[in-house]
């Protein structure tokens, strides 16, 4: 044999070995984590949930016995919510979602309320017969043995376990202690408590000898800002009075950024970007919170910066319309929040359009576009705007070269595409992309409750606590976005119907009807979506038809519980028609906090 031959080959060989060797090591060496601790404990509470409503069909809804009950209930659900609402995100959000009536995409049915606040409402408003009551409980048993079904088959790990706690941290923030889940009954303060004992449980039943044997020290804070914050519920249990600024900036944001450390310090997480959060951001309220990415429709994601400044060129140039009278621009002026300050909108030969423009920052963070949410992407919505006679009045399939005149234009274009192009899609996509970079989260409220400044007032202080106590702002309002998009999975923008009047007396429903052009159901007339609240203080007039001047006259309207409130025969508003009760001191405190949302110098994160 020729050891020539031979030689190269043995060397090879023991290199292979060598390195196999080593990744071997490497291997053995990965610390391991045995969530079944976790998994028995997900898999015990879901199982105590059903018991606990099969029970609860045991007593009449006025019984002393039901109230019990459904608290146990609530406290079993909310120990297994992170995991089983991850699995299956729809079925969780009908569990524990709005107890209101839903239209089924597939039949086009109108489906009745039914999950655990349409019980609690049951239960703690009453009115309801015996009748319908059991009938909400066997629907609400048949989700909850679905998610159990689904806790049962599907085994955690790693990566389960670390978006669901994230998701979990999510809701205490902005669905638990804002009244979201439990509106009647306002168990969600103490239900706060559950959640936080539980993600103590569940870390230091796996991931905990990981994180003593690296930084013990993080291990010790991260237990001990736990305990502070429980601490904190508990000696602050009123839902009117807790003060939500002090418990998210003081005591849930030391264990967001303790979590994030966590994960990173166990080194068993593989990074992805498929999810609404930045897992890698410390705190819900950072510029960089949420990833953009997932906002954005797939064939205009990861954009060139040379795609974006073309982008933003096109944004302010008027040849892009049929008769050169308008830009994108002329309705989102950037000095007013990208907003206009009309009433409605004005067209192309200088009438008025139908709606009141809203704000361009931070609309990448939703999953529907126009007020009537008749788009369901940012593309599409510019694509409509190309389309209406009223505006640009140009055909998206046919490139313009009037805007040629201006040369800069076939650089830029080739730089961001390769080619000049022969349609607009290419117009559309730039301009989507420079529109997905406005985003807005570095405002006087942003650098508080991230602890950068300290500069919030009392008045600031009562405004936000109101905000997302007492005026039920933050149970469409969602927090920190502040818009209708739905924590903690954001694929879904609510609409609402409120009953918006069509003049500023408040004497007679305005006749638009909303979302009910797209399956002319009367659950839909005269639904909306629901902005974000952000810049309000800037992008006045307000309400989709601009009939409110001034943010009191909006505090007012919803003040006397929306249309409903006010007289208006409103079957389907999804506006509570109580009256709130707020004082004009609290009014004043609202609109102090609003206006610490304001922030028009957007960060272009490109």
């Amino acid at each position: 044999m020729n050891l020539k031959n031979i030689l190269p080959f043995s060397l090879v060989s023991l290199s292979f070995l060598i390195l196999s060797c080593k990744n071997e090591h490497k291997t053995k060496i990965k610390p391991l984590v045995n969530f079944d601790t976790v998994q028995n404990f997900y898999q015990h509470n879901i199982d105590e949930s059903i018991v606990y409503i099969d029970s609860l069909a045991m007593f009449p809804a006025e019984s002393d016995e039901a109230k019990v009950l459904f608290t146990k209930l609530r406290v079993a659900f909310k120990k297994v919510e992170p995991y089983a609402s991850y699995l299956n995100p729809k079925v969780g959000h009908r569990a524990n979602g709005p107890a209101l009536p839903i239209l089924t995409d597939d039949t086009q049915r109108v489906l009745n309320p039914i999950g655990l606040q349409k019980i609690e409402e049951s239960i703690y408003d009453g009115d309801v017969s015996n009748e319908i009551y059991k009938e909400e409980i066997r629907l609400t048993k048949g989700l909850l043995s679905v998610l159990q079904r689904n806790v049962t088959q599907r085994k955690i790990d790693a990566q389960r376990f670390f978006i669901a706690t994230h998701q979990q941290l999510f809701r205490i923030i902005s669905l638990g202690i804002s009244g979201f889940d439990t509106p009647v009954s306002h168990l969600g303060i103490g239900e706060s408590i559950t959640s936080l004992e539980s993600l103590q449980f569940v870390y230091e039943n796996s991931l905990k000898p990981i994180v003593i044997s690296k930084n013990d020290k993080l291990d010790t804070e991260f237990l001990k800002n736990i305990s502070k914050a429980i601490d904190y519920i508990n000696n602050n249990p009123d839902f009117d009075t807790f003060d939500r600024y002090t418990f998210i900036r003081d005591y849930m944001n030391p264990i967001t950024r303790n979590w994030v450390k966590i994960r990173k310090v166990s080194a068993i997480w593989e990074p992805i970007k498929t999810t609404p959060f930045n897992f890698d951001a410390p705190t819900f309220f950072e510029k960089n919170s949420f990833n953009t990415t997932f906002f954005t429709q797939p064939n205009n994601r990861n954009p060139s910066i040379k795609q974006i400044e073309l982008g933003k060129k096109l944004f302010f140039d008027k040849k892009l319309s049929a008769n050169s009278s308008m830009s994108c621009a002329t309705c989102h002026q950037p000095n007013k929040a990208y907003s206009d300050g009309l009433v409605t909108s004005n067209d192309n030969s200088g009438n008025k359009l139908q709606r009141n423009t809203p704000t361009l920052i931070n609309t990448v963070f939703q999953q529907n576009f126009f007020l009537d949410g008749r788009s369901q992407t940012l593309n599409d919505q510019i694509s409509s705007v190309f389309n209406n006679k009223q505006e640009f009045n140009t055909n998206v399939h046919q490139f313009s070269d009037k805007i040629l005149t201006d040369t800069t234009y076939t650089k830029m274009f080739t730089d961001a595409f390769g080619k000049v192009p022969k349609k607009n899609m290419e117009v559309i996509k730039a301009i989507s992309s420079y529109i997905s970079t406005l985003n807005g989260f570095n405002s006087k409220f942003d650098k508080n409750i991230r602890s950068e400044e300290n500069n919030y007032t009392q008045a600031e202080k009562n405004g936000l606590n109101l905000f997302m106590g007492k005026a039920l702002c933050a149970t469409c309002h969602f927090m920190p976005l502040t818009n209708g998009t739905v924590p903690p999975f954001f694929k879904e923008t609510e609409k609402e119907v409120i009953g918006v009047p069509n003049t500023a007396q408040n004497d007679e429903l305005d006749d638009d009807l909303g979302f009910y052009w797209r399956y002319e159901e009367k659950l839909h007339k005269g639904m909306f979506k629901t902005p974000t609240v952000r810049n309000s203080d800037l992008t006045g007039p307000y309400m989709h038809n601009g009939v409110y001047k001034t943010l009191e006259q909006v505090l007012e309207f919803y003040n006397l519980g929306g249309g409903a409130g006010m007289g208006f025969d409103l079957e389907h508003q999804t506006l509570p028609f109580d009256n709130l009760n707020l004082t004009e001191t609290e009014t004043s405190d609202i609109i102090a906090y609003l206006k610490t949302l304001n922030d028009i110098e957007v960060e272009y994160n490109y």
